[in-house]
């Protein structure tokens, strides 16, 4: 069929799936989004409270560089994205130590000097990875199409690509051990702090390629988008929307129709029944197996274990506390040096140039941390007093740790919010609320778009290369890319 032709139908209006539709429908291509809540975005949405106006997980723009994939999808859709570049990504604190993570890095050469090597190199891998995902990355590979593709790009730039190879199958720690860093032990804990946040995982089990390009986010730079990291999705929805599609929200999908190996319509909650020629699934695969009836068989094999969720707040504040902050972000370790589970959280602030973001006078601040989420739904079946008071000890854990480095922060708030991982199951749709991505540890048992079904696709964090809009919006091309060759050999077969 000719592309004009295909009704293609997105289950979830998260960046991921928005750009796959929006770059679709750019096309010519008939497209339909189908999501549940009432506003677009999924784990970077943007929702208002009590006269606050909060980002729900994401909260740094970034890929918006020269090049990089969202500077390229805003050209093609005719988008002009409302950013303003951070001067400082975030700080990073542990105890005394206070690292500004500016583009230059002087901050973090100055008080670990022994790592100028280690990040000389980087910076240059970091090069040749976004060259090498500049309009899409053909990975995992699937056929010699797919190795074409890679070997025009890497001939391209083949001092790069050889760079990089001796680091495919290493560890993020192998990597530092190799410039003798690994046994800093204030080095390690900033470069695991940076990847729990970025790739799922720490230096111990993190791919060191992934971790390359990871690391390369302060440098390349983290913006603000004004009104917030949902105005994305809210941008892209307009594009489908101005290019024939449709986002239809209310609209949960409760069931995908299939027979044998075709998916041929979806049923939402509401009674509706929309039939599909092809479907792109912006959801986790344990998510989409609610959707199947398969005898047992699952879309796709399962790869992941132990994904994370999140616990996040969301506080009204006075604004004075961060005054002195170079950033409108900061990365806080606690005490005992450990990370996650309450002990290492991300604290985003409003921006003073946004006063709509809060009431007169006061700010929004997102604090979030990594937590496993069985605990939560275990708390959950025990009762409501149970699941409460795990919230409540949980609030008082991240907010001992805001509080180490701002003692003030308790008598500084003037409202309170909590979401845990039942929470986010709630709001997005994801089986045990897990949001994130997966643990990058591997370039080679990575998840591509591709499942059991020949037109059905992932699309999101849940595939190669993971989470951000960076990474989302790179999954999103190769998504296109395997449809469309799908579509061309279903053509070729019916000839």
């Amino acid at each position: 069929m000719k592309l004009q032709d295909l009704n293609i139908v997105v289950i979830g209006a998260g960046v991921g799936g928005l750009a796959a539709g929006a770059l679709l429908a750019r096309k010519g291509a008939i497209v339909t989004v189908l999501e549940a809540q009432d506003y677009p975005g999924g784990c970077a949405a943007t929702f208002s409270r009590n006269g606050y106006r909060f980002d729900a997980g994401a909260t740094i723009g970034c890929g918006f560089h020269a090049g990089a994939p969202m500077e390229i999808l805003g050209k093609e859709l005719g988008i002009t994205w409302p950013i303003v570049q951070e001067p400082v990504a975030w700080q990073y604190r542990y105890g005394k130590l206070h690292l500004d993570l500016h583009p230059n890095r002087l901050n973090i050469l100055e008080r670990f000097p022994r790592s100028a090597p280690f990040w000389a190199e980087q910076k240059a891998l970091a090069k040749q990875l976004w060259h090498l995902s500049e309009g899409g990355l053909s990975w995992p590979v699937m056929g010699a199409r797919d190795l074409a593709r890679l070997a025009r790009k890497s001939i391209a730039g083949l001092s790069g690509t050889l760079h990089l190879l001796p680091l495919a199958r290493k560890t993020a720690s192998e990597w530092l051990a190799s410039y003798g860093l690994d046994t800093d032990a204030d080095f390690v804990r900033f470069i695991d702090a940076q990847l729990l946040i970025s790739v799922q995982t720490t230096s111990k089990h993190a791919n060191a390629i992934n971790a390359a390009i990871a690391l390369d986010l302060p440098v390349v730079g983290a913006y603000h988008v004004n009104g917030g990291i949902g105005t994305v999705s809210r941008l892209l929805a307009s594009s489908i929307e101005e290019n024939g599609g449709a986002v239809l929200y209310r609209k949960q999908v409760i069931r995908i129709d299939s027979v044998r190996r075709q998916v041929f319509g979806l049923e939402t909650s509401d009674g509706s029944a929309i039939a599909a020629d092809y479907v792109l699934a912006n959801l986790t695969p344990d998510s989409l197996d609610l959707f199947i009836e398969s005898e047992g068989e699952p879309a796709v094999e399962k790869k992941e274990s132990s994904l994370w969720s999140a616990f996040t707040l969301y506080l009204g504040m006075e604004p004075a506390l961060f005054s002195a902050l170079p950033s409108s972000h900061v990365q806080i370790i606690g005490s005992s040096g450990e990370l996650a589970e309450g002990n290492s959280i991300f604290v985003s602030v409003s921006s003073a140039d946004e006063p709509e973001g809060a009431p007169a006078g006061l700010c929004a601040v997102t604090v979030s941390t990594h937590t496993r989420p069985e605990p939560w739904f275990e708390a959950k079946k025990r009762g409501d007093a149970a699941y409460r008071e795990l919230k409540r000890t949980y609030t008082e854990r991240v907010l001992d740790v805001l509080s180490e480095q701002f003692p003030d922060a308790r008598n500084a708030i003037r409202s309170i919010t909590a979401a845990t991982p039942v929470t986010w199951e709630r709001y997005t749709g994801r089986v045990q609320g897990c949001v994130g991505g997966y643990p990058q540890i591997s370039l080679f048992k990575v998840r591509g778009p591709l499942t059991r079904f020949d037109n059905l696709f992932f699309v999101g964090d849940s595939i190669f290369p993971g989470q951000s809009l960076t990474g989302v919006v790179t999954g999103a091309r190769r998504t296109i890319e395997l449809l469309l060759q799908r579509n061309t050999k279903r053509g070729q077969q019916q000839l």
